[in-house]
Order: structure tokens, then sequence, then C-alpha cells
């Protein structure tokens, strides 16, 4: 029997009104890790009414912008001590390797909070020229309460992502996890309580997203939806935000092309390529899932990519060896078998992998998947599959691989491997994507902006440009003249 957990609404941690809960597995054994109170639309409700009195009145809303800042840099400090916890709790959450949670998911998680914690006080408006002996300028001020929807393959970086650019701002958030993983988001929330966040400011609802997301995307006094994950569930995220008019940023799915010409080092275009699509288990946006290699090198290029996948070794995501750990969910495995059975069905060759990785343990493990012989319009190279999946396709010339990388719905992320300066500039330009890696590939940084063109969403996570997500400008005009104006003459 896993660990109990319960909702976090107005600092106090409370069961749902209704008493429902639900089981959060452990993906590497089948097994429960904990159960979780369910929140319904009623407990969403009392978050939200939460959320709104925070905003408007009490210890947070008066708070100077630089205490903001000061209160959420001590969260920071609090998180590096207690980073192993929280890496262990993650990679059972979910199945990252403890590697990928100890060393990447947690230190960008604490960068990101205080990068933010920095701009707390550093919201700037402008002074507009004016006429006429009037004052013009611009205020930035928080949106109000914000609705966060975070998906299961990051939880705890992802959800850094809304909530740090949101606190700073000066807003409060009610965060509704992926019911797959859960438990490392309340765990997180608690040392946001112990460092003495003011109550109401974070609440967390875990549900399912029928009901709680539902309810939170088209609750009236929401005043904007974060959202990150598939791009069907975006969809239905804007429905139910349109009800009310609020505004939303979309984070959604992806397709990568990753491009790899001829000038290009084979050694470090491989080691990239394979980091490009295995990292996390192939569960990323932004995974360069279309691998294009130019003719003239791909046999050279193929031999030893292959050879690298083979020694990928699979198991338990505790384990420091492992090096690629269980798919979140039987249903996500359930879907990548569906995707590989539509591959093989459709042509392509399969070159490895493609089956259950059943030596690995009793937990949701895939071996990793390299497809060849694939074209453009192959369901396996247009549907984002969301695993350890790679399609792999030959392209003549620059030309043709910037044709074949922008034919897709999606626009997250492209990678390039090239020694030539030149090109490399035009396919930065020629590429639709919203983050182009040149001789590297999933790349991050607090500063950097990060989100998609065309289906992959809309609004920008990351960066000085999130912190406008969550601000309103108001333009204010003040009339110095003595005599106001008489337009009628009365």
């Amino acid at each position: 029997m896993g660990k109990k957990y319960r909702l976090f609404i107005d600092g106090r941690w409370v069961d749902s009104i209704s008493g429902r809960t639900f089981e959060s597995l452990n993906p590497a054994t089948d097994e429960v890790n904990a159960i979780v109170a369910e929140a319904g639309p009623e407990d969403v409700d009392l978050a939200v009414k939460a959320a709104r009195r925070a905003f408007e009145s009490g210890p947070w809303a008066e708070m100077a912008p630089g205490d903001r800042g000061r209160l959420l840099n001590k969260v920071a400090q609090a998180l590096w001590e207690k980073a192993d916890m929280l890496a262990e709790v993650e990679s059972q959450d979910n199945g990252l390797p403890i590697n990928e949670t100890k060393f990447i998911a947690m230190p960008a998680m604490i960068d990101v909070l205080e990068f933010y914690a920095g701009l707390a006080n550093k919201v700037q408006g402008s002074t507009l020229a004016s006429p006429n002996n009037r004052f013009n300028f611009t205020l930035k001020e928080p949106i109000g309460v914000i609705g966060a929807i975070v998906p299961w393959n990051f939880p705890l970086m992802l959800t850094m992502w809304k909530l740090a650019p949101a606190l700073a701002a000066g807003n409060t958030i009610v965060v509704k996890p992926a019911e797959q993983t859960p438990v490392s988001i309340l765990e997180l929330v608690k040392i946001f309580q112990e460092v003495g966040i003011p109550d109401g400011v974070i609440n967390v609802i875990p549900g399912y997203g029928k009901i709680a997301g539902d309810a939170l995307s088209s609750h009236p006094d929401v005043d904007k939806i974060a959202f990150t994950g598939s791009t069907n569930t975006g969809r239905l995220i804007m429905q139910a935000a349109s009800k009310n008019l609020k505004p939303i940023s979309l984070e959604l799915g992806g397709k990568s092309p990753n491009i790899v010409f001829d000038d290009a080092s084979i050694e470090n275009a491989v080691n990239g390529s394979m980091f490009g699509i295995f990292f996390a288990q192939g569960q990323v946006c932004a995974s360069g899932t279309r691998l294009f290699v130019q003719e003239s090198i791909y046999d050279r290029f193929m031999e030893s990519f292959v050879r690298k996948a083979r020694s990928i070794r699979v198991g338990n995501p505790l384990d420091h060896t492992t090096q690629m750990g269980p798919q979140v969910s039987l249903q996500q495995l359930d879907k990548i078998q569906q995707y590989v059975a539509a591959g093989l069905e459709q042509g392509a060759n399969l070159v490895m992998g493609g089956e259950r990785n059943k030596e690995a343990g009793n937990g949701y493990f895939f071996t990793p998947t390299v497809f060849e012989n694939v074209t453009n319009d192959m369901t396996i190279a247009r549907e984002e599959i969301f695993g350890p999946v790679l399609s792999v396709i030959k392209f003549k010339d620059e030309e043709d691989a910037l044709n074949k990388a922008n034919d897709s719905l999606y626009g997250l992320a492209s990678g390039l491997w090239t020694n030539d300066l030149k090109r490399a500039h035009r396919m930065v330009r020629g590429l639709k994507a919203g983050t182009v890696y040149v001789n590297t590939f999933s790349m991050l940084d607090s500063s950097a902006p990060f989100g998609g063109r065309k289906q992959s969403g809309f609004g920008r996570e990351l960066g000085i440009q999130a912190m406008d997500m969550y601000t309103e400008t108001k333009n204010v005009w003040i009339d110095l003249n003595e005599q106001g104006l008489n337009w009628y003459g009365v």
C-alpha cells in the first residue's frame, strides 16, 4: 500500500469533498506508489476561491516585489537541500532514470526558480512620448489567478516553468498535476509551505483531466490557463477556456526533425541524435523523432547509431547504471506498441527494438526502437508517439531536407548537424520551429524562451518573455494641463 496524499488548498491538506481517491502506480514495478485524493469540481472551486483571496488581500497581495523574490530564493535554497529526495520521488513517480532526475531535471527546476526570483523586482513598464502636456506610461500588473495544468513527463520541472514566473509576477496559482504523476508535485508544495509561502498562493488539486482539468479550464474566476501536454488535450482546453474568453498559453506536441548533413562529425551527430530521441524514454515533446540522414553518409551513420543504441541499458530507474527507464503507464506502453504495428503495416523496416522489454522487470519497459525506409507520409513519421521510437529518412540535398523537415503539423523544435556555417544559417532561417539546435539537441536554459509554432502551441515559457505571459499591460494617461479639454465648447 502506497503513501497517502491529500489535496493542498488554502495552506491546508484536505480530503476531497467526495472522499474519492485514486492510485498512482510506480511504472517500474506496476505497484501502487501512492493513494491520492481525487479533486472534483467542488474542490477546484475551493482552490480557485482560495487563490483569489490570496491575490486580492493578505500578505501576498501586500508583499513588495523584492520581498517576493527573496522568499522564492529561500524556497530555491530549501529545494537544493532536498534535491536528492525529490529526484528519487520523481523517478518512482514517472520512471525517469535517477541520473536524469538528479543531474538534469532537479538542477534545471531549481535554476528556473532562481532565475525568476531575480526578476521579481525587475518587471517594468515604460514611458511613452505624448503631446500637449500629457503624461503617458504603462504599468505591468499580475494577471490574477493562474490555472496550471502540467504533464507527466517532467512533473517538477514543467510545474516550475509555470509556477516560478507566475509567482514572481505577483499572481497566485492552482496546479492540476497529471493523474499519472501527482506525488512529486505534492512533495514540492510541502517545501513551499515549510519555507512560509502565504496561504492560498499555491494550491494543488490532483485529479483526472476530464473532471478537475475541465473544471479548472472553464472556471469563471481563473484569469489564465497555462498548459503543457498533447495537442489533442490542448484543443479541449482551448474549448473550455473559450467559454469565458480567458487567455491561455499552450506548449503542445512535436514531431521534431533532426537533420544530419554529410559534412558533419558522424560521432557527434550519432551521440547527439541518440540523446535527442532516447532521453527520458522518448517522452519529450521536443524529441528528435524524425531523423533525416544525407544519402552519402547514410550507411556509415546507421551502422554507428544502431550499434550504440543496442547498448542502452534499460532497467530500474533508481539504479544509477540505468540509461532508460519504463514508460509512464501501461496505456502509454500500449500506444507505443500500436504505433510500431502501424509502422510495420505501412512498410517501414524495423531495424531494432519494437517490443516490450520484460527482462527489465514487471513495469512498463520498452526497447529502444529504430525504423528505416520510412516515408514522411507514414503514421510513425507524422504523429507524436511519445516514446523511444525513431523514424529514419534519407534526403538528397539541403532543399530536400528542408522540405521534408517542414512537412509536419508541428513546429516545436528542429536540429541540424553540419560544419558549414552558411548552410547552418540558411537552415535556421528556413526551419519552421520555435527552437533550432545546431550541432546539438534538446538543450534548455532558464534564460532561453521555449515554445512552438503551428500545432505545437503558442506562447513562450522560460526567459524574460515568459513574464509577459503572467502580466497585463495597463496604459495610463495623465493630463497635466490646468484647463482640460472642452471639445463641445459649452
